[in-house]
């Protein structure tokens, strides 16, 4: 029955992180500290190559629908890995089972949770609504910041957070993708936040499986789930009501955030 609580919880994941960007650390890594009792180091590391694995598939059902913006990505990116491979070096200095780092894991985690948690609140209930859909033309001037290095900048700050805690690749991402590019379509927006994150999270993720942060078992049960649920909320982001659905996300990650800063 445990077993097949994991899988899930993976399907359940990975169908939010279809529908929304957002899921992958912000949904899981609580769900295995509080409900599966594993370890924070261990939860972080199990769920960054989750997050990896999950997410690629995601990218290949939107680049498959060709909505991925690859500039957006690659600005990102440009950011996020040396960010991510400079606090693994921390990590691989000072330990990630040492009880300094956890209590500093699960502090940052809940921290990130609530800011995320409030910008998705804001976003859901003050946000204008973005397009579904760009002309050719519009796309270009969309997909552009008002300066290279501000997605590179975020880029960076969120790679750290991701090394560090697993969450912020699609929590904060997205919300700092409606920030800088206001005029890409959510579903744009959703696939260039899926997409990053999948080398971020890979990178991450096998850094903190060679400082033996990873429970594989586990791994493979939470993937058996997210695969094809992140397939279908791939599907379905065209069809569902965004404010609705990051409210009521907005309020999970609140409480999870509250109870990580309360340990």
């Amino acid at each position: 029955m445990v077993d097949l609580a994991y899988v899930f919880a993976g399907f359940f994941v990975g169908t939010i992180v279809g529908l929304t960007g957002v899921g992958g650390g912000s949904l899981m890594t609580p769900l295995l500290i509080f409900f599966f009792g594993v370890k924070p180091y261990m939860a972080v590391g199990t769920d960054l190559l989750f997050a990896a694995f999950t997410k690629l598939g995601g990218t290949i059902s939107f680049a498959r629908q060709r909505i991925v913006p690859w500039r957006v990505v690659g600005l990102l990116s440009a950011g996020s890995i040396p960010a991510c491979l400079v606090t693994l070096g921390f990590l691989h200095w000072v330990g990630p089972a040492s009880s300094q780092v956890q209590s500093l894991m699960t502090t940052t985690l809940g921290v990130a949770l609530l800011l995320t948690a409030a910008a998705m609140l804001f976003k859901a209930v003050r946000g204008k609504q973005l397009p579904r859909h760009l002309d050719a033309a519009d796309e270009a001037r969309a997909s552009t910041p008002r300066h290279w290095s501000l997605p590179v900048l975020f880029g960076a700050l969120i790679g750290t957070l991701v090394t560090l805690t697993s969450v912020g690749a699609g929590a904060i991402g997205v919300t700092v993708l409606l920030l800088l590019y206001p005029l890409l379509p959510l579903p744009r927006i959703v696939a260039a936040d899926i997409a990053y994150a999948v080398p971020l999270t890979l990178v991450a993720g096998l850094g903190h499986a060679s400082l033996g942060s990873v429970d594989w078992p586990l791994l493979a049960k939470l993937l058996a789930g997210s695969i094809p649920g992140i397939w279908l909320g791939s599907r379905l982001t065209h069809h569902t009501p965004d404010r609705v659905i990051r409210s009521l996300l907005s309020v999970l990650l609140a409480w999870a955030g509250t109870k990580l800063v309360l340990i």
